[in-house]
């Protein structure tokens, strides 16, 4: 059953890779001056443990988990992610340009697998944002950052200046939506990535809390 599922995840991403996605415009939002040169996604910044319950849905197939990010060094963080019955997955170190896969189940041992995780937790555990634009709506400051030809679009709420959802385009096509749930600046109570050019989802959901 569980090979029969991961190959239809294969088949699922090959096909789905050919829908096309649609052209991204900021709306009900002004520009203004830029008060900020650089933000920051912090939920993922502390040296402490992130576990997640881990929930991917893709193309109709389900999977589960437990999902492990933990801050190594400055630049890096470990992730591990394993079955609901304590079974590892995957086990990758991944930085901004660096990736080093230290386990992975041999079904999932696939190179667009490998891939996708990689670029997703890449734009996921990006901390630093050079700002370009600013603008604002009126929920949000939004920030566009450009860095190596991709686009991301960071909103913070007006009042509690939580990081709240970014938004990853590349040559104006929207790619990725984070939409985060918090209660603290360095800790993520939900997340949910969804994929504009195919059909996957991931959600967090917290189990343990950072201090």
């Amino acid at each position: 059953m569980r090979r029969f599922l991961l190959q239809s995840f294969l088949y699922s991403l090959i096909f789905l890779l050919f829908v096309s996605c649609k052209t991204y415009k900021l709306s009900d939002a002004k520009p203004v001056s830029n008060s900020e040169k650089t933000v920051e996604n912090l939920y993922f910044s502390s040296q402490e443990d992130y576990v997640y319950k881990c929930q991917m849905d893709i193309y109709k197939n389900h999977v589960s988990g437990i999902l492990i990010l933990k801050k190594i060094n400055d630049t890096t963080h470990r992730v591990v992610l394993t079955s609901d019955f304590g079974n590892k997955l995957i086990d990758f170190e991944i930085s901004e340009n660096d990736f080093k896969l230290n386990y992975v189940l041999p079904d999932l041992d696939k190179k667009i697998v490998i891939n996708f995780l990689k670029n997703d937790f890449q734009h996921l555990l990006r901390q630093k944002y050079p700002v370009s634009e600013s603008f604002e709506n009126d929920n949000s400051n939004i920030y566009l950052s450009k860095i190596d030809k991709k686009s991301y679009y960071l909103f913070f709420n007006k009042e509690n200046k939580f990081l709240k959802q970014i938004v990853y385009t590349k040559n104006n096509k929207e790619k990725i939506d984070f939409t985060f749930d918090a209660k603290k600046h360095i800790f993520a109570d939900s997340l949910n990535l969804q994929h504009k050019d195919f059909k996957i989802n991931i959600k967090l959901f917290q189990i343990t809390e950072t201090e």
